[in-house]
């Protein structure tokens, strides 16, 4: 019988917590510009909008945030993978089978938050973990050319030469291939606002588009996927493990990874504009070869800015300083899966046309941005003050209790 090596959360490498708690402020923020993927009426005013100032954090979101910080949280995904099967592996035991019951369990919360806001990644990341599970013992070089050949948009060139080699119409350009009608009939959510109307939306009308984003010729999953496969090689070679020995070390790859990210952005912006919406809707268009490395250029950049934005924080958890800051991010990310999802319901309450979407579909960009912060501020502070008398998150607890079929230590002894 597999042995719990799951419900004891002592010896915990606290910068990934950290780190991970970093991650899920910069996913809040996005999806409080982005509304969450709530599709609502038009609010019933505008209000607490400053034009500059929401221009500016838009830019932020979009330009600085935006697939940085889920890029992230990907990564660490990975990473927690290899350290729960190392973990096993150092015991004797053979933690696949009870991995993937795991992953099963993750992909239904992923289905059931869906309801609430279509943008969930869980159920992906669920998909993704069982895909890991052959790949554990993999050799890092193997593991390298399979990262490489999903970030290089590899899957996207195979299914943009299938689809080139059986196009029958002529060659349109990126207008007309975007410029298709559109239905003017109102959805039955916002016609007629109702929790259940818009979970039926969600599932009959956004996740299919979810999958289409996700693993069609945009190909998001692709990358997600490949940041999982570099985080269990980060893991293969023990880097967190010994992030405070060598600074000046950590220093050299922040200096790299900053000029690798300074070099592919002024490439991005040397190449003529592309209109990546193409890869929504490609009938009767030809996907040229321009497009295929533009958006190849685009992940790649998006990926190592990401691996900067993450040494940069490594480098300033490194100081004595600082670490106690950062630190405090702690306890919101050892409660990351509850966090996460508590996020997404309330953004569902909050721009829901069936809730609160008539007021907060309104605010400007800059009001978003700072009550995301909040929003997480009082995520955090709840978490710092729940983990001092519980071993983990309400969500945490349910998922360990569900992977063993056996309720797990909750409370902590706090007499000892």
């Amino acid at each position: 019988m597999t042995k719990n090596i799951l419900s004891s959360p002592l010896k915990r490498i606290t910068i990934l917590d950290s780190l991970r708690g970093f991650a899920l402020l910069g996913v809040i923020i996005i999806h409080m510009l982005q509304h969450f993927g709530v599709e609502a009426g038009a609010p019933k005013e505008e209000i607490l909008q400053f034009p500059l100032l929401d221009e500016v954090m838009r830019w932020i979101g979009y330009n600085i945030v935006m697939g940085r910080f889920i890029n992230i949280f990907a990564l660490l995904f990975g990473l927690s993978f290899f350290i729960q099967m190392d973990r096993a592996s150092k015991k004797g035991i053979d933690f696949r089978g009870r991995f993937a019951w795991r992953m099963i369990i993750l992909l239904i919360m992923g289905v059931v938050s869906h309801s609430f806001y279509n943008v969930e990644i869980i159920s992906v990341y669920a998909l993704f973990g069982l895909l890991m599970i052959p790949l554990y013992k993999t050799k890092s070089w193997i593991l390298l050319v399979l990262a490489s050949f999903f970030l290089l948009g590899g899957p996207r060139i195979i299914q943009s030469t299938y689809h080139n080699h059986n196009i029958k119409t002529e060659h349109v350009n990126s207008e007309e291939a975007n410029n298709f009608e559109r239905s003017i009939e109102i959805p039955a959510h916002i016609a007629n606002p109702s929790f259940l109307n818009s979970a039926k939306h969600n599932y009959k009308e956004r996740f299919l588009g979810k999958l289409r984003y996700q693993f069609s010729y945009f190909g998001r999953g692709y990358i997600t996927f490949a940041l999982f496969l570099f985080g269990l090689l980060l893991g293969k070679i023990r880097f967190f493990e010994n992030i405070d020995i060598d600074r000046k070390r950590n220093l050299k790859i922040f200096s790299r990874l900053l000029l690798a990210t300074i070099i592919l952005i002024t490439l991005e912006n040397i190449l003529p504009p592309q209109n990546f919406r193409i890869f929504f809707r490609t009938e009767g268009v030809v996907i040229l070869p321009i497009l295929l490395f533009a958006k190849a250029l685009a992940d790649i950049s998006l990926v190592v800015s990401s691996a900067a934005l993450t040494m940069g924080f490594i480098l300033l958890y490194q100081s004595k300083h600082i670490r106690k800051y950062l630190e405090a991010l702690s306890p919101y990310g050892r409660t990351g899966l509850s966090n996460y999802i508590i996020q997404g319901m309330l953004g569902c309450i909050l721009f829901s046309s069936w809730a609160l979407g008539s007021y907060f579909n309104g605010l400007g960009n800059a009001s978003l941005f700072f009550l995301g912060i909040i929003i997480y501020i009082v995520q955090a502070v709840i978490s710092a003050y729940w983990l001092k008398y519980y071993l983990y998150g309400p969500l945490e607890w349910l998922w360990r209790s569900l992977t063993y079929l056996k309720f797990q230590n909750f409370r902590k002894n706090i007499n000892n």
